[in-house]
């Protein structure tokens, strides 16, 4: 049903034609109808002006509300309760707010053309009821108007959503990459491996060689191949250390990461703590049992991959495959290798593991004395006494609508590499790398329906049962997703930045970048050189 809104009060005077009056009574009836017009439009264009500060918005790539449809419903409703109760501009909105919720209701049948070809803007949509009005007729399409709203504001809606498709994949972008900066450090402590002999000297020193298996040190390890994550890690932890000359740090990378890696830790030492660098081809492994272990998690990874390319499914699912594989992490060797720490230190019962994306602000040592009553890891997970989890649940991480996980809570917490404090010696007498390595290879034939490609789905399941809750305090995780309250910041031992706004790259956070520099010595040649620290 359309609705009409007259616009004289006479209806004689509208349709039929008059004798010539007196010229005073005919101004004053013009006046009269474009009196009536201004009122009946103003009281219409009241509720457009009231969502103007969102129109705005949109046109600068951003939304004020969640919903567009729901600030005009919300705005439209102030205007009704400023205009209604009388008066032509009254009944005017009364009727407008008829036709827009029933209008409302069918939005998502206007005809695409329809919505294209609505206004763009502000400045466009008073042009549009300017031409209306200059073509008046005496009555006005009530109807017409609350489409053209909605056509409006639906073409808003589709804006606003590819604009902050467009922000989150840009930033997508902006997290994938190895800065120039990083780049440039890499190559440099490369070369000065090269034609320097203190850059080739052993690390750690022949006098601290002696504390790589001694029990009485506090052990940490990293596995990681950036060179720059691992100088901030082992900076901030010795720095933090009421006793630094206690620490060990054992730093395992890969072949293409050794020369680096060990240049940059040869001529920067932690002393008085020791650090060792170690390349995975250099572990000489002398039980087949080891490395045909070992052997078996880099095939199973290296399946993953190829397959998890080639998988199908439709556009939509393969666009989402392709951004998740171009994630650093998804397909990191390292990551998985992490599941080996028994057979990388064959000589240790305990170590600490850090992931390199963190800042260490206390002493490590309360840590590395928790009791974990016969479990094999010390990892944040249920807060004392509320059971409330402090990050994520399993049924983030893995799909429980599959029944092989059925076994499984959805509800429990769930832990995370970053900050851990782990037996290796009651690893030792447990089956969890092998359970590790058949759930990747479950994951890989079921199409990657049990979990996001990543390393640590398959460690939720194998180490199930075997972790030990801690304190809170002791990890900090997600200030690559966000700001953390500041008085939880200061607070915890250690703050982790997982998540894509890594501390060196330039997406992160400001305030948070800052708290990551500060480890970072700002005369040093190798950053001066590289413009490591020019975009603090």
């Amino acid at each position: 049903m359309r609705v009409y809104i007259t616009a004289g009060a006479d209806d004689d005077a509208v349709m039929k034609p008059k004798a010539a009056a007196p010229q005073p009574q005919q101004q004053q009836q013009a006046a009269a109808r474009r009196g009536c017009r201004s009122a009946v439009v103003t009281g219409l264009l009241a509720g457009v002006l009231l969502f103007r500060a969102a129109l705005l918005a949109v046109e600068a790539g951003a939304s004020l509300c969640p919903s567009a449809t729901g600030c005009l419903d919300w705005r439209a409703g102030l205007g009704r309760w400023l205009y209604g109760g009388g008066g032509g501009g009254g009944d005017a909105m009364e009727e407008f707010m008829k036709e827009w919720r029933r209008t409302h209701r069918a939005a998502t049948l206007l005809d695409p053309v329809v919505v294209e070809a609505a206004p763009d803007s502000l400045d466009a949509l008073m042009a549009e009821m300017g031409a209306a009005l200059a073509s008046y007729d005496g009555r006005l399409d009530m109807e017409a108007v609350a489409v053209k709203m909605m056509a409006m504001l639906l073409k808003m809606d589709r804006k606003v959503k590819s604009s902050r498709v467009r922000a989150l994949f840009k930033r997508h972008l902006a997290s994938l990459g190895v800065p120039k900066s990083v780049h440039c450090l890499t190559l440099r402590l490369a070369e000065e491996f090269a034609v320097n002999s203190a850059a080739r000297s052993p690390v750690p020193p022949p006098e601290h060689a002696p504390r790589l298996t001694d029990a009485s040190y506090l052990h940490v390890a990293l596995v990681t191949d950036n060179v720059l994550a691992a100088a901030v890690a082992v900076a901030s932890a010795a720095r933090s250390a009421a006793n630094p000359g206690r620490l060990v740090f054992h730093v395992v990378t890969d072949k293409k990461s050794y020369v680096p890696m060990h240049s940059w830790f040869a001529l920067h030492p932690a002393s008085p703590a020791a650090v060792e660098v170690k390349g995975l081809h250099q572990f000489d492994w002398r039980d087949g049992g080891v490395v045909a272990s070992v052997m078996r998690t880099v095939e199973e990874v290296q399946r993953s991959s190829l397959d998890y390319h080639r998988s199908g499914g439709s556009s939509a699912e393969r666009e989402h495959r392709r951004l998740q594989a171009s994630k650093p992490s998804t397909f990191s060797l390292l990551n998985y290798l992490k599941i080996h720490l028994p057979e990388f230190f064959p000589e240790l019962g305990r170590v600490v593991l850090l992931d390199d994306d963190v800042v260490v602000r206390k002493d490590l040592t309360g840590l590395w004395e928790q009791d974990l009553d016969g479990n094999i890891i010390g990892a944040v997970g249920a807060r004392e006494g509320g059971g409330i989890c402090t990050d994520k649940t399993l049924g983030d991480h893995l799909n429980f609508s599959d029944p092989a996980v059925s076994g499984l809570l959805s509800s429990q917490c769930a832990w995370s590499w970053g900050v851990n404090i782990i037996d290796l010696d009651a690893w030792r007498r447990t089956n969890v790398t092998e359970t590790y390595q058949l759930w990747l290879q479950k994951n890989r034939e079921s199409g990657f329906r049990l979990w996001q490609m990543a390393s640590l789905p398959p460690a939720l399941i194998a180490f199930d049962g075997r972790v030990q809750a801690i304190e809170p305090l002791w990890h900090l995780p997600g200030l690559g997703r966000r700001v953390p309250d500041p008085e939880a910041a200061r607070s915890s031992a250690v703050l982790h930045f997982s998540g894509p706004r890594k501390p060196w790259l330039e997406v992160a956070f400001p305030e948070l970048r800052q708290l990551w520099l500060g480890h970072l010595n700002a005369s040093d040649s190798f950053l001066q050189g590289c413009g490591v620290l020019e975009w603090q």
